[in-house]
Parts: structure tokens; sequence; C-alpha cells
């Protein structure tokens, strides 16, 4: 595989991982980022950087024809906003100036992999997998926005889409299931209420690997959800922590209303401080929905994807990452 691919985002857990993957496959990587981003830990690898702005579609055209991208993957976004209004900014406005750009820069762009999200799609209302065919019912503002994303993108008839929506993702260097793993390791084990959930999961390599796949699919202006192809209770992800670091834990259930009570609490400091609180209702409402499955079928068929790691097998690699790091 040849040519110049540009990706977003890529001093973030999933940028590295895509940088990675894209060199694995002797692509030129640029790696797009913020001048106030850490990038220590990409500066051994064998790529260029580059700086956006994604408010300027001059000055992303300048940038799109003088580098001749032959592919971007735009994985760059906001996981937390003060509002909604800031999560469309940046996460659709700021995508479709890209894409807008690219269509008027003097390129043969070969593919734009836009990273969505399940959460812009929604949890399962049937019982079954969520597939492609099923209506979006997002839950939280960024999963909104990410719809909002999605339809800008695709009213771009001529833009050579792929848009793929990882489920939750997990591996080396991620810090948000990284907090429910390192309280197990502490011996607690939290959950809130009582509802039975089956949750889906996709380790990092994997998404990775998938989302330079497409980058050469003859595929065009089609949406993926990407897992693992399995569905967990929710109590797998912590039985195999448990069992790969050798630790008992007390399980708590904490009471539905006691942690809705506490994210109220978290909204009214985050609208005093015009920040996002660390847990709010619409967050609550995500976090215990029943059943966060998705069907991977047209993913398989159309880009041949095929994943290596089931949650154990990625755990027992985050594990051992995260213990050679000292995170744990």
């Amino acid at each position: 595989m040849s040519g110049r691919v540009l990706i977003t985002g890529a001093s973030g857990f999933v940028g590295f991982h895509l940088i990675e993957a894209a060199l694995q496959k002797g692509l030129e990587v640029f790696a797009a980022v913020r001048s106030s981003s850490k990038i220590d830990h990409l500066k051994t690898l064998p790529i260029q950087f580059t700086t956006l702005d994604f408010t300027n579609i001059p000055l992303l055209k300048a940038e799109l024809q003088e580098k001749k991208y032959d592919y971007i993957i735009h994985a760059a976004g906001a996981i937390k906003a003060p509002n909604f209004a800031e999560y469309v900014k940046v996460n659709a406005e700021y995508a479709r100036n890209l894409a807008l750009a690219a269509g008027e820069a003097d390129i043969a762009l070969k593919k734009f992999v836009f990273m969505s999200s399940l959460a812009a799609w929604g949890p399962s209302r049937t019982g079954l997998p969520v597939t492609e065919k099923d209506e979006a019912t997002p839950l939280t503002s960024y999963g909104k926005s990410k719809l909002v994303a999605e339809s800008y993108l695709a009213a771009l008839k001529d833009l050579p889409l792929i848009t793929l929506r990882p489920t939750a993702v997990y591996g080396p260097r991620e810090r948000d299931i990284f907090i429910m793993i390192n309280s197990i390791n502490k011996g607690f084990e939290p959950y809130i209420g009582r509802i039975p959930q089956t949750l889906s999961f996709i380790y990092v390599k994997d998404l990775a690997a998938v989302t330079v796949q497409a980058l050469t699919s003859s595929v065009s202006n089609r949406s993926y959800f990407v897992a693992d192809g399995y569905g967990y209770d929710r109590y797998a992800l912590a039985t195999i922590v448990k069992k790969i670091l050798h630790k008992n834990t007390l399980r708590v259930h904490l009471p539905l209303p006691v942690v809705k009570a506490l994210a109220l609490v978290q909204e009214g400091i985050g609208a005093v401080r015009g920040n996002s609180p660390i847990l709010s209702r619409e967050k609550l409402s995500e976090l215990t929905a029943a059943d966060w499955s998705c069907n991977i079928e047209q993913l398989k068929n159309d880009i041949g994807f095929s994943p290596r790691y089931t949650l154990e097998d990625g755990m027992a690699e985050t594990l051992q990452w995260y213990k050679e790091n000292k995170w744990l």
C-alpha cells in the first residue's frame, strides 16, 4: 500500500494507533496536531506533523493542495464540551469544513474516512444488535453532534466517504475505561443500578486496522458499525480484568436515584464553571442503556473486516501495557 495520508486527532488515544497501523501498511503519514498537543509519544515515529485551522476553509484547502494527500482519516473531535453548540462546532462543522476543502482542492483524494461513534446511533431499541437500517436515537449531545456530522458529510455527494461508528474502544493509552480497570485493580467494582445490560467493545488495534483497510476499499458513501462481534454482559469486563490481574473485588450496585442526584449536582457545578460535567443526566442515560450491541456483518462483507481480538485477548495486551507503563 502506498500514498500519503492525513490523520487528524493524531495525538489522541485512537490517533496514535491509527498512525501505527498506517505506517505498518507503508503509508506516508502526516499527523495533524494542535500546537498545545502533547506529542512526545509520537516523536520517535517516522511521521511528519502539521497543524490545521478547521475554522478556515481556504487555509485548509491550501494545506491539502500543498501536501497532495491521497487519503484523509478524520479522527479529531470533542468528547467533552460545555454545550451542544460547541459539540456541533467541533465535531460536525469542523468535519464539514475539512471535507469541503478537500472537494475544492486540486487533489485526487481516494478516500475520506470519518470516525463517528455508535453513540451517534444510540442503543438498540429492539433487543437485537443495532444495524445500519435502524433509526438513529442518540442519547447524548456528543452522539447527536456526531450524527449531525454524518449528515453534513453525506450531503457532499462527490466526497469518497466511509463513516465508521465504533463502539466502546479500549486499549493501550485509553483513559476512560481505564478508570474502571484501575478501580478493579484496587478491589472496588462499582455499577449503577441492577438492570441487566448487553455491551460491546472494540480493541483499538482492530479499529485502527479496519480504518486503514477502508482507505483502499472500492466502497464509498457507506456507514458501518465497528465492534468485535460479541455481546457482553455488564460484568464481563470486570470478570476478565480480575482473572488477568488475579484480583478479588467488592462489587457494589449504586442506587440509580442517588447517581441521578449526583449527576444533577455535577451539572450545576459545570454550569457555574462553564465546563462539561464529569457526570450528567444524559451521560447517565447512556451508561445505563440496556443494549449497546451492534451488528458488524455489513463491515465484514464490504470491507473484509475480521476482528483479531476478543475482549479477553485485547484486555490481556492492554493490562500488560498499563503495568509496563506504570499506570497500574
